[in-house]
């Protein structure tokens, strides 16, 4: 007893221990699963977010410098000291706008932000040559000469992205060139603006790469790196995505990357902004709920052993009564088990045998129902092939015994498919079902029909040697005319006929596999000569 106790006790534990561990592997994968596409999903949707506020930015402070290029003061431009305090007004109100100037139609500085250039010619600056054509925004670049005459705090090297554009008179004539270098720490500005709040929540990283990949926004240590990672080369089919990705520094991350659109009449510069995380950062939570599970499973496993042993004892006392009644049982004593009170399982255990004999009567009744499942059709209720394989030795030992033949007569329904294709299957199996009741009212004892699959009939007809093929054509056509009777479907009434092939056993042949096949053959003959009507091997060798 104590050591059937000590095995169910210790079948618990293992029991729950393991479903605990599967439990917390399915769970710690399923969340890990989960984890990666929200995390990915979030990576790609701030990156978005990033990438189209620059956008944003940057077509806006294109159309503000298009607003300022059409003043009167800057298309006559006759008082330089008004543009100059116009200028420096614009840069107060936009701290992200390092430098401004206007320049006359060679290239020369007139007048600028805080007077910087003022009377250097900027003729061979891609922002004067660029912006004399039209509206004009460059990539991200060092200024050298511009780096040393502006405010430089942080003594890190300046960055600019240009925007420029031309600014003519009412003639259309050229009258100078409004440009601009917007400091690329504004970048930087709105990364922290957007970004930091789940960028210190989940540990992740921004990165910002120009059309040629290379990193113009990032950690120090990786500014101006090409960056090669398989998932750029998707960005032209899709512009936002998420994925997993190996780094350079051979470490696997969720990347986020969101392609540069532009916005409005900004075409965009080809930037593109990636987001990134360990993935074992992205799959902490997932491993600290396995690790949870897999604590509470142990502590549960203990506690149940502890209750399985106890329990055990308490289970195990009405056992023996039933192994003693059982045993007199098996010896023809009793006939029933006595039912015995105490925890369920004893109770059904006991009424379980209790009621064994008559559960073997009735599984041996539901035998004799199965086959014969086995050997109908479902729809029609007749005989299917495997009863037909059983039926014809049978039939054969039969007719031998009584000297009679066996008359073979295959049905194949004329006008069957239309009804299917007009009216649904629904109608067509109604129609089957009502050709087989039709069939079955034309046997008499000891004859079979049997559907051999679709609108495929046979029937085995014992006839009298010497009026067999009389009576085979007597059946057929009540056969014929039986079928030819509209059927009705409720909404309407169709109509269908048969074809009939037939063959005589053993006048046609001895050997009843060849006379089948005679039946088929005149099956075949009787479609092709009209359908609707019945075709005998012996007529026609005759």
């Amino acid at each position: 007893m104590g050591s059937l106790r000590s095995r169910f006790a210790l079948l618990i534990a293992l029991l729950i221990a393991g479903l605990s561990w599967m439990l917390g592997s399915l769970i710690g994968h399923d969340a890990s699963q989960r984890i990666r596409e929200e995390v990915g999903r979030d990576l790609a949707e701030v990156s978005f977010i990033m990438v189209d506020r620059l956008d944003r930015d940057m077509q806006s402070r294109a159309a503000m410098l298009q607003v300022i290029g059409q003043l009167r003061a800057l298309s006559q431009p006759d008082d330089i000291a008004e543009i100059r305090g116009l200028l420096d007004r614009l840069q107060s109100e936009f701290p992200s706008i390092a430098w401004v100037g206007f320049t006359d139609a060679k290239g020369t500085v007139l007048a600028s932000s805080d007077g910087v250039l003022e009377g250097a010619s900027i003729a061979q600056r891609p922002v004067y040559l660029e912006g004399q054509n039209g509206v004009f925004i460059g990539d991200v670049h060092e200024a050298e000469l511009l780096a040393k005459l502006l405010p430089n705090p942080t003594g890190e090297a300046m960055k600019f992205v240009d925007i420029s554009l031309p600014v003519r008179n009412a003639d259309g004539h050229l009258v100078g060139v409004l440009a601009s270098h917007l400091s690329w720490s504004w970048a930087e500005e709105v990364r922290l603006a957007i970004l930091e709040p789940i960028q210190k929540r989940r540990n992740v990283e921004f990165f910002v790469t120009g059309r040629n990949r290379t990193v113009l926004l990032a950690p120090k240590e990786m500014i101006g790196q090409r960056l090669h990672l398989s998932a750029l080369s998707q960005l032209v089919k899709n512009p936002n995505m998420w994925a997993v990705q190996e780094w350079p520094d051979g470490k696997q991350y969720l990347t986020g990357l969101a392609l540069s659109r532009g916005h409005m009449d900004y075409q965009g510069l080809g930037w593109t902004v990636i987001a990134r995380q360990p993935l074992d950062d992205a799959y902490a939570p997932a491993r600290a709920t396995k690790r949870y599970i897999l604590l509470w499973g142990s502590g549960l496993a203990v506690l149940f052993a502890l209750v399985g042993w106890l329990g055990a004892g308490y289970v195990t006392r009405p056992l023996r009564q039933i192994a003693q009644a059982a045993d007199r049982l098996s010896a023809g004593e009793i006939s029933v088990i006595p039912e015995l009170k105490g925890t369920r399982e004893i109770e059904i255990l006991s009424h379980s045998i209790r009621h064994l004999v008559e559960s073997l009567s009735h599984q041996q009744n539901a035998l004799g129902v199965m086959e014969n499942l086995a050997h109908h059709d479902a729809l029609t209720g007749l005989p299917n092939r495997i009863a037909l394989e059983n039926y014809l030795p049978r039939a054969q030992q039969r007719s031998q015994a009584t000297g009679h033949c066996l008359a073979l007569l295959y049905l194949d329904l004329d006008g069957f498919k239309p009804i299917n294709d007009q009216f649904g299957h629904a109608a067509g199996d109604q129609v089957l079902r009502e050709i087989a009741l039709r069939l079955r009212g034309g046997l008499r004892e000891g004859d079979l029909v049997a559907r051999l699959g679709g609108d495929e009939f046979l029937m085995v007809l014992q006839v009298p040697k010497g009026e067999a093929l009389a009576q085979a054509q007597l059946i057929a056509e009540r056969t014929l005319t039986a079928l030819s009777t509209p059927v009705d479907l409720g909404s309407t009434q169709v109509q269908v006929s048969c074809s009939i092939g037939s063959a005589l056993w053993p006048l046609d042949s001895s050997n009843l596999t060849e006379a089948l096949e005679l039946a088929d053959q005149a099956l075949y003959r009787a479609k092709h000569a009209g359908k609707n009507c019945a075709v005998f091997h012996a007529t026609e060798q005759h």
